[in-house]
């Protein structure tokens, strides 16, 4: 139902992006609908990188934003972050099999662009499960998980408790049964107050993970300010560490 679409992905709502470093420049790629997919990409701050970190935000993030902080997150390597379909300035309207759909045409429209030879997803909310599915397409060297959760529907059913939100549901992002048949390194972090995903949640994709190199909580987090908090940092470099040293 339309009003499904418009609840998971307020497209609508995302506000414009902000400054971006001087270096970015635009990238452009078509999904398999032949709609036009946009994005950024950000060369390295200093010096040579042969590592591109994409970046899949949440459903409310400007993807240029989300760029500019993996950007100063990691400032030696490549970044890369696309508009999902639907999303200003990308075309199309976006679902969850879209966007899972657009998952691999992207990154390979982000390698071609850095010349990486190696890739490092980043998943926000529910950009961990799009993450999930590509990991199941292309071959990375991790992820990392910022608030995932396991099943879309089971999230959609836990805000909806009184109705029957799971039988109805169209959107399914199945992250855990796709993790669960993967070997690729996976990092999670955590808010410990995150009011949309429970920790139920995050715990069923914690068992589904076959190499969980990296587990950390922010303590006193919600799901929004997480990323503002002092160790937000500091547990993103640990997870990229983590992935990187195996």
């Amino acid at each position: 139902m339309l009003l499904e679409e418009q609840l998971l992905f307020p497209a609508h709502a995302v506000g414009a992006e902000g400054p971006m470093p001087p270096a970015a420049r635009s990238i452009e790629t078509r999904a398999a609908s032949g709609d036009r997919l946009f994005g950024v990409h950000i060369p390295p701050a200093r010096g040579a990188s042969d590592l591109l970190v994409l970046g899949l935000p949440g459903n409310g993030w400007n993807s240029m934003d989300a760029a500019a902080m993996l950007h100063a997150l990691y400032p030696d390597a490549h970044v890369a972050s696309f508009h999902y379909r639907g999303y200003r300035q990308s075309e199309g309207s976006p679902s969850a099999a879209a966007l899972i759909a657009d998952a691999p045409i992207v990154h390979d429209a982000a390698v071609e662009a850095s010349g990486a030879s190696r890739v490092l997803v980043v998943g926000m909310s529910i950009g961990t499960g799009i993450a999930v599915h590509l990991a199941a397409e292309r071959d990375v060297e991790g992820l990392i998980l910022v608030t995932p959760f396991d099943s879309l529907r089971k999230v959609a059913g836990e805000a909806i408790a009184m109705l029957p939100v799971e039988a109805l549901f169209r959107n399914e992002i199945a992250a855990a049964e796709t993790l669960a048949s993967q070997k690729v390194p996976a990092a999670i972090i955590e808010a410990e107050r995150d009011e949309i995903i429970s920790a139920a949640r995050t715990e069923g994709l914690r068992q589904a993970a076959q190499q969980l190199v990296y587990d950390h909580k922010i303590v006193g987090a919600g799901h929004n300010d997480l990323y503002g908090h002092a160790d937000f940092a500091l547990s993103m470099a640990q997870a990229r560490a983590a992935i990187l040293s195996r």
